[in-house]
């Protein structure tokens, strides 16, 4: 598949969300935005700082697991890292919204 350029967010998203249509690849990317959150918060809380080393594997443990085994794709993180990262969290705010329905 050949690397689309993207302008701003906007045009990204859409293909951001094409990368991720097996509901147990959204399913993980749920559960390690969550877990990435919920590390940040203890963080702020206990003032542990090194729990912040955790935050990769916890985010992107679970992604990568779910597009290697389910979407089988490559995770869209490899060619455009922060589109990426804001399109996880725009996912994780449309499910927890009722946006995102599972297939």
């Amino acid at each position: 598949m050949h690397d689309p350029r993207f302008r701003n967010f906007a045009e990204f998203y859409p293909y951001y969300l094409a990368q991720h249509r097996h509901p147990l690849c959204r399913a993980l990317h749920f559960i390690g935005t969550t877990a990435v959150l919920f590390c940040a918060l203890l963080t702020l809380v206990s003032g542990e700082i090194h729990l912040l080393y955790w935050l990769p594997l916890l985010g992107y443990g679970p992604a990568w697991i779910g597009h290697f085994f389910f979407e089988h794709n490559r995770p869209a993180t490899f060619r455009h890292p922060l589109y990426s990262l804001l399109g996880d969290f725009h996912m994780y705010v449309d499910i927890l919204r009722g946006l995102f329905q599972p297939s």
